[in-house]
């Protein structure tokens, strides 16, 4: 099977980081395939890059190499990472960018990556998506064992997960993501909406967010509103409250870490 690769960074596309890295890729394994996730992560914001590779990465291949290079702590103490589970391998840095890797995978191990074979030399510390990241997922299509890689790391760093829970008679929880389109991801599930419906004995909850109050909710965006926000469970299994063919956060003045209650 050909080696494939994904790279996710908050690197953008104007500059030289994500050629840089694809090239050094390709030097060292010319047959290697690379996807690009996102470059497009909002710069230095670990949490925003954590939710997008939880997103996508377990609908590619097993086998896949996810790189993940959103790393404001780059030629500090942080440690760089190679995490492999049952299924996928990830490489990045130890700053909680992997949280719900090793929540959601089974079989986790998780490596710092020392062997100097692995990274190329260079006169300063401040890209190592290029200089480390980058060859050391071409070195791993290559057949390198991951045990030559480093030692084990038990005390790997976490992010905060919030979990919704009951606040006196509402389920609050919280905004984890927001779209290019505006749209507002919660951290409610279906199952929340059921818990609530069995407490309530109402058949469709309310929503209340951003100072309005949602009555219910609709099955697509086809259903909508451009007038009014309204919620629905989108493809993720989440509760979304978007605007038809608008911004709904813009139109709320809602930022991620924004409280959602049920009610």
């Amino acid at each position: 099977m050909i080696p494939l690769i994904t790279l996710l960074t908050d690197f953008g596309e104007r500059d030289y980081f994500v050629a840089s890295m694809k090239g050094v890729i390709l030097n060292i394994n010319p047959q290697a395939r690379i996807v690009d996730l996102s470059h497009q992560v909002t710069p230095h914001d670990v949490a925003d890059a954590a939710y997008l590779l939880k997103s996508c990465y377990r609908y590619f291949p097993d086998g896949t190499i996810h790189v993940a290079v959103v790393d404001p702590g780059v030629g500090g103490t942080r440690r760089p990472l190679l995490v492999s589970s049952s299924r996928y391998f990830f490489i990045g840095p130890d700053n909680g960018l992997f949280t719900h890797i090793y929540e959601e995978e089974q079989g986790v191990e998780v490596r710092q990556i020392e062997n100097r074979q692995y990274r190329l030399d260079s006169e300063g510390a401040t890209f190592d998506g290029r200089d480390l990241f980058a060859p050391a997922a071409a070195w791993l299509t290559k057949g390198q064992p991951i045990g030559s890689f480093g030692r084990l790391v038990p005390n790997y760093e976490r992010l905060p997960i919030a979990e919704p829970a009951w606040d006196k008679h509402v389920m609050a929880g919280r905004i984890l993501y927001i779209d290019r389109f505006g749209n507002l991801i919660s951290n409610l599930t279906a199952y929340h909406l059921k818990e609530v419906r069995g407490v309530t004995k109402r058949p469709e909850p309310s929503i209340r967010i951003g100072g309005i109050t949602i009555d219910g909710l609709v099955g697509s965006y086809a259903e909508g509103s451009p007038d009014t926000p309204q919620a629905l469970i989108n493809s993720n299994g989440y509760v979304e409250v978007f605007l038809k063919e608008g911004h709904a956060a813009d139109r709320l003045k809602v930022e991620r870490g924004r409280r959602i209650e049920l009610c």
